[in-house]
């Protein structure tokens, strides 16, 4: 049965009907067909971090897509470890996993997290501690963790492995802490939460609480990371290191582009055929996400 949407669509309504369309875009700015002007306060949702049109990604995106676009994981990709390779020379990290979104970096990290212990045969450890308001993304594991009823009803069965504690309560996160945690992800500056950074010195306790109870602590910079605070990622600003990052968004400065990030140690479960992505770390999105840190990494940006 074919039934229209109410704004003449195909697609689904979850955006609900909107109206307004673009034409083109440049640095901050968008253009109706019409020739409309808007400034652009959104960036498709914190991701074109180098504006619209920008014409060092235009060019990097010409370049690779004259050459090839797509292979999947079966075959080495040198775009791809050459942006793995940069995210690690200037982070934590050891280890990095590649996906097309924020959700999906965030569900890998998840992902690692419990089979890390399950690995070291602590299988009982497979709970994941997040912090009210948090937005994580959209998948199945992403909206249990963070658990906003909006997002969450038809869609969660029970909790999913997840606990939920107040932002800032560290009493609260003490008591939830139990034998079965095996991680803690918090977004460095929640989003949706509210724009509201996490205070350096509950930071610190959570890391300290982590290393007490042998918890993994993960952080969710999707939003946050790729330059959005003056450093590459905002953990780089606040003293504390995580175990697992996710980023996305900006990386990839308008292409579909995720990353999971990991220390050697976390990362070794992950062995072939544990995880995997048919489109992560293509080379057309890995070759546009060189080009971002081109510009971010440079001296004068």
């Amino acid at each position: 049965m074919n039934s229209a949407s109410p704004h003449g669509s195909a697609l689904m309504d979850n955006y609900g009907s909107p109206t307004l369309e673009f034409e083109t875009g440049r640095g901050s700015e968008l253009f109706t067909a019409d020739g409309t002007r808007y400034l652009d306060f959104a960036m498709g949702i914190a991701v074109n971090c180098l504006g619209h049109s920008n014409p060092k990604l235009i060019d990097a995106l010409n370049q690779q897509a004259q050459t090839v676009w797509h292979t999947s994981n079966l075959y080495r990709i040198k775009q791809a470890e050459k942006l793995g390779q940069r995210l690690v020379d200037n982070t934590f990290a050891d280890k990095v996993f590649f996906c097309n979104s924020g959700a999906e970096a965030v569900e890998a990290g998840y992902k690692v997290i419990r089979r890390y212990f399950f690995a070291r045969g602590e299988i009982h450890k497979n709970r994941i501690i997040s912090l009210r308001n948090s937005f994580h993304g959209r998948t199945l594991s992403a909206i249990a963790s963070a658990f906003n009823p909006v997002h969450c009803d038809g869609f969660v069965v029970g909790d999913a492995g997840f606990d939920q504690v107040d932002f800032g309560d560290l009493a609260a996160l003490k008591t939830t802490i139990t034998e079965n945690t095996a991680g803690i992800v918090l977004e460095p500056v929640q989003g949706e939460g509210g724009i509201r950074p996490v205070p350096k010195d509950y930071l610190a306790s959570i890391r300290a609480l982590c290393d007490e109870h042998d918890i993994l602590l993960m952080f969710d910079e999707v939003q946050s990371g790729v330059g959005r605070t003056g450093s590459l990622f905002a953990y780089q600003q606040l003293g504390v290191t995580p175990d697992l990052l996710a980023s996305a968004k900006g990386l990839g400065g308008g292409i579909p582009i995720g990353a999971c990030l990991a220390t050697a140690i976390v990362a070794a479960p992950m062995t072939a055929g544990s995880h995997g992505s048919t489109f992560g770390g293509n080379p057309l999105a890995t070759a546009v996400g060189n080009a971002v840190l081109d510009e971010l990494l440079s001296d004068d940006f």
